[in-house]
């Protein structure tokens, strides 16, 4: 198996043990949700639904170039520099017209150690590509739906060229200087091994590292049972056996920015609180009595927060064994009721 093959771990490697560096000053991550709209429909994934059925998600389908300026002034201010910058969320980052503008700004500002993009990688053209390098991209995900034309109208319901999709890769890969490329698919678009055996074969020329992530029942109302073909959805996203824990951790290390300006506390499909407090900063918002509180109840388990979190399963499926905070509860408690 190639070295660039990645499993059971994150895209950015080893993690932090969450509970020994808790609480933070400055979120490890903060995750910029610049488009609520996609150009697929993957069958997984929220979009399959009708925008109806979605519940609340944003006000905006787009993020104003003067909002996402002042986030990142904003962030500016918190003690430390974030680990990551994410462009992701629930849509493709690639449709916004200014994203390698975005990325630019916030690589000028020096605001986090990695600026990131999760995308289907469909829209790249040979210019974007390059905007996209030049302004200093650090990583660039590209989740692929399949090996074929076939495979890909039947998981997001489009229409591809692969020979110009994987062309459009090779362009970026042979031109991309210091971003890296990660290449992942789901192992619900691969019918069996001989296909995982000709996806790595098609696209580990193209990329830095490479992986096959697992189906997730993350969507309220998708029949993940039939995507799986009736397989047990017994590991996680990356692979690993599923932790038994009651307490989601991404409120602790994660923030998330809506397009229009609203503070979520994870990248759940549903939010179990909304922060709107438009006269604060960001790191403001991060340290505020509100989120603060929200995170004192997290302890005492999901269950005890409200119904979103209740009966939330992402967290469970993007658990890492560092991230699991049942054996620091107590000293967390007293640390975060000193803050």
């Amino acid at each position: 198996m190639s070295d660039k093959v990645i499993t059971r771990i994150t895209p950015s490697g080893k993690r932090t043990v969450l509970g020994t560096v808790l609480p933070l000053d400055t979120p490890f991550l903060v995750q910029m949700f610049p488009v609520y709209a996609c150009n697929f429909q993957c069958g997984y994934c929220l979009h399959a639904l009708p925008r109806e059925q979605h519940g609340y998600i944003a006000d905006k389908s787009f993020m104003d170039m003067d909002l996402y300026r002042q986030c990142i002034d904003d962030m500016l201010h918190f003690k430390n520099r974030l680990k990551m910058l994410r462009f992701a969320g629930i849509g493709e980052p690639l449709l916004h017209k200014h994203i390698a503008d975005m990325v630019a700004f916030a690589k000028t500002k020096n605001v986090a150690e990695s600026v990131e993009i999760v995308t289907n990688g469909a829209l790249l053209t040979d210019k974007l590509s390059l905007e996209l390098i030049q302004a200093g991209l650090d990583k660039l995900r590209i989740s692929v739906q399949g090996i074929s034309a076939e495979k890909y109208k039947v998981v997001s319901h489009v229409t591809i060229d692969m020979d110009e999709f994987i062309n459009k890769l090779r362009f970026f890969y042979q031109n991309r200087g210091n971003t890296k490329i990660y290449i992942k698919i789901i192992d619900c678009a691969l019918s069996d091994k001989n296909e995982e055996l000709q996806f790595f074969k098609m696209f580990e020329a193209v990329c830095d590292s490479i992986a096959i992530e697992h189906l997730t029942p993350t969507v309220k109302g998708i029949d993940y049972t039939n995507l799986s073909g009736g397989k047990a959805l017994a590991v996680t996203q990356s692979g690993n056996p599923l932790i038994e824990t009651s307490i989601c951790p991404q409120p602790f290390y994660m923030m998330q920015i809506n397009p229009d300006g609203a503070v979520v506390p994870c990248c759940s499909m549903a939010y179990p609180v909304v922060f709107r407090e438009r006269n604060m900063m960001i790191p403001e918002i991060w340290n505020s009595e509100a989120f603060l509180e929200f995170r004192r109840q997290l302890l005492d388990g999901t269950e005890n927060v409200g119904g979103v979190c209740a009966s939330c399963s992402l967290y469970k499926y993007g658990l890492f064994p560092e991230d699991r905070l049942e054996p620091y509860v107590e000293q967390l408690k007293k640390l975060i009721s000193k803050k």
